[in-house]
């Protein structure tokens, strides 16, 4: 069994991008917050954020609250992919990624698990 590596880090540390995502995941009623930080592991970005909501609605509305919120601070995706269903929401903004879940999606997929040896900030 995989030991979770879960520390509380303050928000000031994290790049912009992921503070200003974590606080949209937030507003939004977010669920299970948590940041994997991957640097020095993955080559394809710095930090996961990972959150699921309770409805389809909800996933989408933190979806929506995330993207207008680095919107205003002109952080703009590479790519979204998912938002049509709303089961897993894939954002892309190259140092980090923001994946919003269903529930059961999330538990389905296990990211945290996936990437079980990089440390978690959790909110």
């Amino acid at each position: 069994m995989v030991e979770k590596k879960t520390v509380k880090l303050d928000q000031r540390r994290l790049p912009t991008g992921v503070r200003i995502s974590i606080k949209a995941s937030q507003a939004k009623k977010g669920e299970d917050l948590q940041i994997i930080d991957l640097r020095g592991i993955a080559a394809f970005t710095d930090f996961f954020i990972i959150v699921h909501g309770n409805s389809t609605r909800q996933n989408i509305a933190i979806y929506e609250g995330i993207r207008e919120e680095l919107k205003k601070k002109n952080i703009q995706s590479l790519s979204i992919e998912g938002k049509e269903h709303g089961e897993w929401i894939l954002m892309d903004y190259g140092s980090f990624i923001v994946h919003v879940f269903s529930k059961s999606a999330r538990e389905y997929y296990s990211l945290e698990k996936l990437w079980g040896d990089a440390p978690r900030f959790s909110y």
